[in-house]
């Protein structure tokens, strides 16, 4: 399989045009640019521990198979998204924008996620046998039929439609489709605390991506931050993602039953061209 997005890339949402995930190997945590060399990294003091070069240490792999696992047990939950990813100018100025996402999720076949930001606003819904992608401004809607689980929907929704669902490597881990190829170096960086919850911290580096992981220390091992970093771009962008996690939801099956709204206008899904 090859190396792919692992939370959203920025472009859904609103971030400068807006979204967040790992991307492909070729892709980028933010909008490219020929920016300014990013600053040399600090000396690093005598005695520091290092870690061997392009060493990638089998537990922090096992601790993204183990986190996989975990989320796959979850039948239903809710999580908040908050983004934010960095636009680089011609100059080399980094700009930062924000947006959110809130997702409904009943496995194997339910989905509804709430995408804001200053620039979009978008509603994707599935009920298990039809997607329906709104935008409120506008008060349009489109749909297609669709029958399969939540990972097949979202790479059919970025392969034919260019539609990125937010975190959408979520329904990927613990899969054999989970985004571990062409991985040239991974640690275990400590632990940190993140939203009130000891968490471990990991690094990775696949390809021309680096991105770090925060997963719960203990008995849920819920990813709860994910930092990109583009090396392909001189600037280094990055974009930050943090996660909000309700395990015990209350919503119901009506939650993914799509009614549009008054005066709302169907149109066309339209399939990329290469499509």
């Amino acid at each position: 399989m090859k190396l792919r997005t692992l939370f959203v890339q920025v472009s859904l949402a609103g971030l400068a045009a807006c979204s967040s995930a790992p991307p492909t190997a070729s892709g980028s945590a933010a909008s490219p640019s020929a920016g300014t060399p990013a600053p040399a990294p600090a000396p690093v003091s005598a005695g520091s521990a290092q870690p061997a070069a392009n060493a990638v240490d089998p537990a922090a792999i096992q601790a993204l198979n183990n986190m996989g696992k975990y989320l796959q047990t979850l039948r239903q939950f809710e999580v908040v998204i908050d983004l934010s990813g960095e636009r680089v100018l011609a100059d080399g100025q980094k700009l930062q924008h924000t947006a959110t996402a809130d997702l409904d999720i009943a496995r194997p076949n339910k989905l509804r996620a709430r995408m804001r930001s200053a620039r979009s606003q978008r509603d994707l819904i599935y009920d298990g046998t039809t997607v329906t992608l709104y935008t409120p401004a506008q008060k349009s809607y489109s749909k297609a039929p669709f029958n399969e689980n939540l990972g097949a929907l979202t790479e059919r929704l970025r392969a034919r439609f260019g539609v990125e669902i937010p975190s959408a490597d979520l329904f990927l881990w613990g899969t054999d489709a989970a985004p571990l190829d062409d991985m040239q170096s991974a640690m275990n960086a400590g632990q940190d605390i993140i939203g009130g919850a000891i968490c471990d911290h990991y690094a990775f580096r696949q390809g021309q991506i680096d991105w770090q992981i925060w997963i719960e220390s203990g008995s849920r091992p819920l990813p709860r931050k994910l930092v990109i970093t583009n090396r392909a771009d001189e600037a280094r962008p990055q974009s930050v993602t943090l996660y909000k996690w309700n395990l015990n939801p209350k919503f119901g099956s009506s939650a993914f039953a799509f009614k549009p709204p008054q005066g709302a206008k169907q149109a066309e899904f339209i399939p990329l061209k290469s499509q």
